[in-house]
């Protein structure tokens, strides 16, 4: 795998997961005093699923959609 793949799989998780992760808390729990907590560990959920999703499944539905 070519480093270029891994870099953008880290940096793109880091950015999407961080705001959806964000706005979800924000809705559902509110800016209550542990919203960084709450937050943060939705966050670090998300990126442990979304980067491996990046690095193997986004290549296999590539190869299946021919782009």
């Amino acid at each position: 795998m070519p480093k270029a793949h891994l870099k953008f799989a880290l940096i793109t998780g880091l950015v999407v997961t961080s705001y959806i992760t964000f706005t979800l808390v924000a809705v559902n729990v509110g800016f209550k005093n542990d919203f960084i907590f709450k937050w943060f560990r939705s966050w670090l959920i998300a990126y442990m699923l979304a980067v491996p999703s990046l690095l193997f499944v986004a290549p296999f539905i590539r190869k299946k959609l021919n782009l």
